[in-house]
């Protein structure tokens, strides 16, 4: 959660057309309290056993994985403050880290990131938190993604919103 706090701290600029200073409370709410608590809850649960259908050696790439999704997120997150100088709402065309494939490659990382964590630890309310934050990342992915191609007539015609090649 550090690097969400830093995030939202020092690079995202929040506006009303893209991310509105009151959705830093409904996201906090949404992490430290459906994440945290329920997540954790049985995490630390004193009957969780970890899964034992993963051998070793996945699991250390699921690790490896999981850092490498954080680091694309935050790489995503960057691009995009950079796209926007402060003060202003013009922007431009994001690229790299995965936006040649998706207009909003940030949300389809954070989804790599947490369907990696939900694999490595096994658990249910993972699993369930990971489909919550799918399904509110992609509905601002669709829109975030209509937006772009109403404002930018050069805009990628075969990108999607979120997920390569499907959404």
């Amino acid at each position: 959660y550090i690097k969400r706090e830093l995030e939202t701290i020092f690079i995202h600029r929040f506006s009303n057309a893209t991310m509105p200073f009151m959705n830093i409370f409904k996201n906090s709410t949404h992490y430290w309290v459906i994440f945290g608590v329920l997540v954790g809850y049985f995490l630390f649960h004193p009957k969780y056993t970890e899964p034992s259908y993963i051998p070793m050696t996945a699991k250390y790439a699921l690790i490896v994985a999981f850092a490498f999704f954080e680091l694309m997120n935050f790489l995503c997150h960057n691009e995009l403050k950079n796209l926007r100088k402060p003060g202003t709402t013009e922007r431009g065309i994001p690229k790299g880290y995965g936006f040649g494939l998706v207009s909003c490659a940030n949300y389809f990382w954070e989804t790599m990131v947490w369907l990696s964590y939900s694999v490595f630890t096994g658990c249910a309310t993972s699993y369930v938190f990971l489909l919550f934050s799918f399904y509110q990342m992609a509905d601002w992915a669709l829109k975030k993604h209509n937006r772009y191609k109403k404002e930018f007539k050069d805009y990628p015609k075969g990108r999607k919103a979120i997920v390569p090649f499907v959404l």
